[in-house]
């Protein structure tokens, strides 16, 4: 039986059971930042080692075909350092499940986490079979989800309701849901107590679920992200600390879901007070003791829980017999002891809120004296609305006490008036102190005692509000002059007003403290008495005159000041009249100026016309008269002195004067401004270049007054002239004037000044030439116009010294010094570039000189020079300027960049070259100078022959003929370097002579077809003779000799040269080659030819075997040869196609104009 078929079956089975298989957690998978993944890996099928190594790699997204080595199970130098110190501080390290199953965790993720991760697991087995890693994707995006909830603190009571809301929101782009839950915290226990699953299923917490289906328990969405919390019939067991949990999931390929953020709330603290039945009733009063007539409050505060939903009414008991009952409803009910004081308002019951009961007494009475409490009754609504009372507290018991009322009055006068001038008002304040004012009445009195003691009655407020008035001030208190205002309850104040001598004296404030007894009638209790004195000082007492100037010199055109001040200040009926007298400087007469007359009008004197234009008269203050005079001027120089006259209103408002007073003399002097120009004295140091501006600025720093004008004169110093020279002038009209320091033709036209700004003149000095060094300064003169109008000058001064260099620009001229090498081949194109990096200005010149030197040349010389007008000179002599002239190309390619190509090179082309450039300038006289000059870098030109590739055909032969026969050579050049170059053929022989090789010359022809023979040598000129020569093609040579003997017996072979001619005609030799060996043997005619063949082994070889391939070659040679040759007869060095290879003796001439080609062949004695 045959169970080979078997074997490889189970062969195949055990390969198949042992191949190894890697596989990673499906992705992508898509996890937020900051979270902690795992990723697990699995490998089977393999055999050996139970305890696999697992290796972790990332391929990001920027570089996906670059590995980056995380972690691995066997190797610790294995992470790259970009994951190295996550490794070691465990933020990323793989947890082995088994030996064959590992998970690669990452604790903290990153945004650059993202990529493709492979799993590799290092091969255990002899031989690799399987696959040994697998790949995941993950994908990083930021964690963007958001929970908030106010966190507080509440105070619920049992049965209340809670609602709390928690904002969730995300702006993922992939596709999440969302799962809300709220749990509640108790100590260390953690309670759900619903949710809103991802599956938008609400579940409700194992201790919720019952209150959840009964609807105590709900989770509703208010909003696009707003879930509210909301519990009713809080239980005590509720009490803790709630919070909203936010999850946000994504779907994983293998279908199944993972959290990729979560987010908690704050939390609030919810404290819950269990209800309680019971209620206290507890009466609260300010005071227990109480004076008659005072207003009486007591309040019964009922102390329960949920008071709002409970029902309560209240009695109150005054010793043990109940007065009031207010019911559950707020409407009280008095007994009848009270009720004649409850309609006049003197008693009052009432609920004030859902805890408090007000009992209040007004005007409280002796017999108001006793203990008082309240009884509080609750009462329950039953179903069928009715109300039944079932529990009752009543307070504890208070003692009021009512006393009498007994006065505790006292007065005291104050004022601030007590001594005044006439005219002056009086006030007295007299200020009340009583213990029972609040339900008490107060009159009052005041009067005067004079000097004489005599007592006048003022004025008087009754305790009802009613005024009496004195008969001597009733004509006053109609005026208004006397004033009674009660400003506060316990405050009386007499104000006497237009005070005279009468009013000096002492007043006498006199207060009666009332009551009202229950019959309505008024009745005094206490009166006390207060007295103060007032002193009324006559109106002239104390009145002076003072005249004061803070400007007693003054500046012309400006303003200057006198006041008067009167002393004291008077009220409002007391004026003053003021009068200005002025005594010019250098009179002895003086006159009134104005008058300020106690009317307010305004009178100017007779003699004042010069003042009334510029002069004001101010009355600042009651004591104050201003004299303001204007532009002053030598007229108002002198002295002044006011006159004050003291008028008042008597009691028929009639204006009468008091009297007069007269001030000190002042004395005012007028001068001219004192000079207060300056000029910017900064120095400068300016260096320029010729044909630059040059700005010069002359700035005014301060000036006496605004109007100055000015004069501005420009000066120079120059170091090799004593004077300074006068440039220009600009007077205070604006007006220039030049002066003669450039030519009379050049000194507008470079010359600009301005006037920019107030005080900033300007000179800007055009194209500046070297001979404009030196110091510039302006020059300033200050004018004022004086109160005449009449211009004079208030001073000058000069600037600072801007020293001015004027320099012929730096050349800036930079060529590029780059080096380089070119080789060009002979007869190519040579180019050249001379480039510009750089120069001074753009409007210059330039001129550009190209320089070369030989390899072997010690000079340098010009091959061609540019000048700045575009004339060209080639070469440095008349024959190198000729040459040169033909082959030079110049090019401008650009205003920085020259090109200068050399036609056809030649090896004496070899060398450096560089260029010479010249910058050149105008100068402001319009003459041209050379600025700067610079030179390239060298370039250095390799010319180099054509690469020699002449190759002569090397095949070699074994040739036998019998003596006196004739033999031919071939010389076959198969390939050449140019089509139009020329050859010089020379053919050889070794013979053996003498038991030794030597070499004969036999037949040489030069490139220009010239033949010649080596004569020292027997052997070549005994074949003279018996030589004969053809080119049946170009490249193609034979050489016949006839009549062969012994002595020819030898190797032969042809020597070529190739020679082409270079740019300037001129022929040289570029290269030879040789032939192949050609075995000649001469044959004695004795021997048989089968003798001749099988003797010689050679001769049989290339009868024999040679001939075919050979003659295979030469067929496919000579077509070639042909080919060539008729293509290039037209190009060859012979004239009308004739080949050049003649033979040049006496016998044979050729002329190139001959139009038949000559005979190549030459027979035997034709070489005599």
């Amino acid at each position: 039986m045959n169970y080979l078929p078997i074997r490889l079956i189970a062969l195949l089975l055990g390969m198949c059971a042992a191949q190894r298989h890697v596989q990673v957690q499906d992705g992508p998978l898509v996890r937020a930042e900051g979270y902690h993944i795992t990723i697990w890996c699995n490998v089977s099928g393999y055999s050996g080692s139970t305890q696999q190594n697992f290796e972790w790699s990332i391929y990001l997204p920027s570089a996906p075909e670059r590995q980056i080595q995380i972690v691995s199970t066997n190797d610790p130098d294995y992470p790259y350092a970009v994951y190295g110190s996550r490794v070691r501080n465990k933020e990323v390290y793989v947890e082995r499940i088994d030996g064959d199953s590992a998970l690669l965790h990452i604790t903290n993720l990153q945004l650059a986490d993202t990529g493709e991760y492979e799993c590799h697991t290092p091969n255990t087995e002899s031989t690799y079979w399987g696959s040994y890693n697998a790949k995941g994707n993950l994908t990083v995006i930021p964690d963007t989800l958001s929970a908030v909830s106010v966190p507080q603190t509440l105070s619920k009571v049992e049965g209340d309701s809670l609602e709390l809301v928690c904002e969730v929101s995300k702006q993922t782009f992939q596709h999440t849901h969302v799962a809300v839950a709220w749990y509640l915290q108790k100590g260390d226990q953690n309670l759900k107590v619903i949710s809103l699953t991802r599956d938008f299923i609400l579940r409700s917490g194992e201790s919720f679920k019952q209150r959840q289906a009964s609807g105590d328990v709900r989770l509703d969405k208010i909003g696009v992200t707003s879930f509210k919390l909301t519990i009713y019939q809080l239980q005590a067991s509720d009490q803790g600390e709630f919070y909203c949990e936010a999850r946000e999931w994504i779907q994983d390929p293998d279908r199944s879901w993972y959290t990729i953020a979560t987010k908690r709330t704050d939390k609030t603290m919810v404290n819950i007070k269990a209800t309680d039945k019971s209620f206290n009733v507890q009466l609260e009063n300010e005071r227990r003791v109480f004076t008659a007539g005072d207003t009486m409050e007591l309040r019964c505060v009922i102390e329960a829980q949920n008071i709002q939903d409970r029902y309560f009414s209240v009695l109150w008991i005054f010793n043990g017999t109940p007065i009031a009952n207010i019911g559950r409803n707020a409407v009280p009910t008095v007994k009848v002891e009270y009720t004649a004081r409850d309609h006049l308002g003197y008693v009052r019951f009432a609920k004030e809120t859902d805890t408090t009961y007000l009992l209040k007494i007004y005007h409280a009475q002796l017999e108001d004296s006793g203990k008082y409490h309240c009884r509080a009754t609750e009462h329950e609504k039953t179903v069928t609305g009715e109300f039944i009372a079932r529990h009752t507290n009543k307070s504890t018991k208070v003692l009021i006490n009512v006393q009498p009322v007994k006065s505790s009055l006292s007065t005291t006068v104050t004022s601030n008036t007590t001594k005044v001038l006439e005219g002056n008002s009086l006030q007295f304040n007299c200020e009340v102190r009583s213990a029972v004012r609040s339900h008490s009445r107060l009159s009052v009195t005041w009067q005067l005692i004079n000097k004489q003691k005599q007592v006048t009655d003022i004025i008087s407020l009754e305790q009802d509000g009613t005024q009496v008035i004195g008969t001597l001030y009733r004509k006053r208190v109609a005026n208004g002059d006397v004033r009674l205002t009660k400003p506060r309850p316990d405050s009386f104040v007499l104000q006497l007003h237009n005070s005279a001598m009468l009013d000096d004296g002492e007043y006498v404030c006199t207060v009666a403290e009332w009551i009202m007894n229950v019959g309505g009638d008024w009745q005094r209790i206490g009166e006390k008495s207060a007295h103060i004195v007032a002193m009324v000082t006559p109106l002239e007492t104390g009145f002076s005159v003072t005249a004061i100037t803070r400007t007693p010199s003054v500046i012309y055109n400006n303003a200057f000041e006198l006041q008067c001040f009167i002393r004291p200040i008077y009220p409002s009926r007391v004026s003053v009249a003021v009068t200005w007298k002025f005594q010019p400087a250098g009179s002895r007469n003086n006159y009134d100026i104005v008058t300020f007359a106690h009317d307010t009008s305004i009178s100017w004197g007779d003699k004042a016309t010069d003042f009334a234009n510029k002069t004001m008269i101010i009355k600042a203050m009651s004591n104050i008269v201003r004299l303001v005079i204007s532009k002053a001027s030598d007229l108002e120089a002198g002295k002044y002195q006011c006159i004050a006259e003291l008028w008042h209103q008597n009691q028929m408002h009639q204006w009468v004067k008091k009297t007069n007073k007269s001030s000190n003399i002042l004395e005012v002097k007028v001068k001219p401004p004192d000079c207060r120009l300056k000029v910017k004295q900064m120095k400068r140091n300016i260096v320029v270049k010729e044909n630059d501006n040059i700005h010069f600025d002359c700035v005014i720093t301060n000036q006496t007054r605004p109007d100055s004008q000015f004069s501005v004169q420009w000066y120079i110093q120059r170091s090799l002239e004593k004077d300074d020279k006068l440039i220009l002038i600009s007077n205070r009209d604006g007006v220039v004037e030049y002066k003669d320091w450039l030519r009379r033709d050049k000194k507008k036209e470079r010359l600009q000044a301005a006037k920019p700004l107030s005080g900033h003149y300007t000179l800007v000095l055009l194209k500046a030439d070297i001979v404009d060094s030196g110091k510039y300064y302006c020059h300033v003169e200050e004018w004022l116009l004086n109160p005449n109008n009449i211009w004079y000058k208030v001073g000058e001064n000069v600037s600072g010294l801007t020293s001015v260099t004027v320099q012929r620009p730096e050349s800036n001229l930079q060529t590029v010094k780059t080096e380089k090498s070119i080789t060009v081949l002979e007869d190519k194109p040579i180019q050249l570039e001379c480039k510009i990096s750089n120069r001074t200005k753009l409007d210059s010149q330039l001129s550009v000189v190209w320089y070369a030197q030989g390899t072997l040349e010690q000079v340098r010389h010009p091959i061609l020079s540019l000048n700045r007008n575009s004339v060209f000179e080639y070469g440095s002599s008349e024959n190198n300027s000729a040459s040169l002239r033909d082959r030079l190309q110049f090019e401008k390619m650009t205003n920085e960049l020259y090109s200068l190509i050399l036609q056809q090179a030649t090896p004496a082309d070899t060398g450096t070259y560089f260029c010479y450039v010249e910058e050149w300038l105008l100068d402001p006289n319009d003459v041209w100078y050379k600025l700067g000059e610079d030179q390239s870098g060298l370039t250095t030109v390799t010319v180099q022959q054509p690469e020699f590739k002449m190759q002569v055909d090397k095949t070699e032969l074994n040739i036998s003929v019998p003596e006196k026969d004739l033999f031919q050579l071939g010389c076959n050049v198969t390939h050449r370097t140019q089509d139009n170059s020329q050859f010089a053929v020379s053919w050889f022989a070794w013979k053996v002579k003498e038991g030794a090789d030597q070499r004969e010359s036999i037949l040489k022809i030069d490139h220009n077809s010239v033949f010649g023979f080596d004569v020292s040598l027997d052997g070549a000129e005994g074949m003279k003779e018996r030589l004969q020569l053809e080119r049946p093609s170009n490249g193609f040579y034979s050489l016949t000799v006839q009549n062969s003997a012994s002595s020819d017996t030898g190797y032969y072979y042809c020597h070529v040269e190739e020679w082409i001619q270079n740019a300037n005609n001129i022929w040289y030799k570029l290269g030879e080659d040789e032939s192949g060996l050609v075995m000649i043997t001469v044959q004695d005619r004795g021997s048989s030819l089968q003798e001749a063949i099988c003797s010689n082994d050679a001769l049989f070889y290339f009868i024999f075997f040679y001939p075919f391939p050979i003659f295979g070659i030469l067929l496919i040679a000579i077509l070639l040869t042909r080919y060539k040759t008729l293509n290039s007869q037209k190009k060859s060095d012979g004239k009308n196609g004739v080949p050049l290879l003649w033979i040049k003796e006496p016998a044979v001439t050729y002329s190139p104009t001959s139009l038949e080609p000559p005979d190549f062949r030459i027979g035997p004695g034709s070489l005599g």
